[in-house]
């Protein structure tokens, strides 16, 4: 199995000082989804959790939505032309009885550590329907302060950062602040993908009283991972996408941006947010953060 990190030689130049030594490298190789035995998507990631990442996956595409569904994860052996496993090809067979969706152009997809979706065949394929509506009653309630610590917690959970600089990371958390799951990968969609996996695996989805928050920026595509997880409230610690906003608002996602420190912007859903009573509100001009 492909190992999380690798080892390349590389020149080091400090303030004019030039030496030579390995540095320690996230790994990153191809990872061909296959349905029922047929290929369905291929994903660039840091290897490991690679069943939960084809999990997650699945429940993102909508095509699960509870674990009974998934009858066995498993390598596929003999995936090259000389009969050898790479473990980057693993087969998804779902349950007896579970509806195969029509593996077409329209859903077949690619996917980078950059950029999640690419090679859909139009608009519509990229929005999906979720079967874990976001029905917290009563709703999830996460106060500033308890926003503002999480990030450190994610940061002191990153065990592969550390040797690398070059992940990703997506966690789970209580809404007291409880860590509960945390994954790494070159792809922030992947990491959620993981999350979401190992969820579902667990017997936990929908996951409507948790809090995901991601490394980096908050895409469409990780806030519709949130609503297909029936995650309630998605934080960022940078920026959101407009397509993101409109989808939290449309889904009633609660959507934070720029989380750093005490300083965040919430985009939708701030009916969760835990304000203490009198907190002072003033307008500011557009464009303002």
């Amino acid at each position: 199995m492909g190992r999380v990190t690798e080892r390349r030689r590389t020149l080091r130049i400090r303030d004019g000082a030039v030496s030579s030594r390995a540095d320690t490298l996230v790994a990153e190789e191809p990872l061909e989804i296959r349905l029922n035995g047929k290929p369905l998507a291929i994903t660039m990631r840091t290897p490991g959790d690679d069943f939960a990442l084809a999990a997650g996956f699945l429940v993102s595409e909508g095509v699960i939505a509870e674990g009974d569904e998934v009858q066995s994860i498993v390598y596929c052996a003999g995936a090259t032309a000389d009969g050898v496993n790479t473990y980057n090809v693993v087969d998804v067979k779902l349950a007896p009885g579970v509806v195969v969706p029509d593996i077409t152009l329209e859903r077949n997809v690619y996917t980078t550590s950059s950029c999640g979706l690419c090679g859909k065949a139009s608009l519509d394929a990229v929005r999906t329907t979720t079967r874990h509506r976001i029905g917290d009653a009563p709703p999830v309630r996460v106060t500033p302060e308890l926003f503002s610590a999480l990030p450190d917690r994610l940061r002191a959970a990153q065990k592969v950062f550390d040797r690398t600089g070059g992940l990703h990371a997506a966690a789970l958390f209580s809404e007291e602040g409880e860590l509960l799951d945390v994954r790494e990968d070159v792809g922030r969609h992947n990491a959620v993908d993981k999350l979401v996996g190992r969820a579902l695996t667990d017997g936990r989805l929908p996951l409507s009283r948790a809090v995901l928050l991601v490394s980096g920026r908050a895409s469409f595509e990780l806030a519709q991972k949130a609503v297909m997880a029936g995650i309630p409230v998605l934080a960022a610690v940078s920026a959101p996408s407009s397509l993101a906003v409109d989808l939290a608002a449309e889904s009633g996602l609660t959507l934070v941006g720029f989380l750093r420190g005490p300083s965040m912007n919430v985009y939708a859903g701030e009916h969760r947010i835990a304000l203490e009573a009198g907190a002072h509100r003033s307008e500011v001009e557009p464009g303002g953060r």
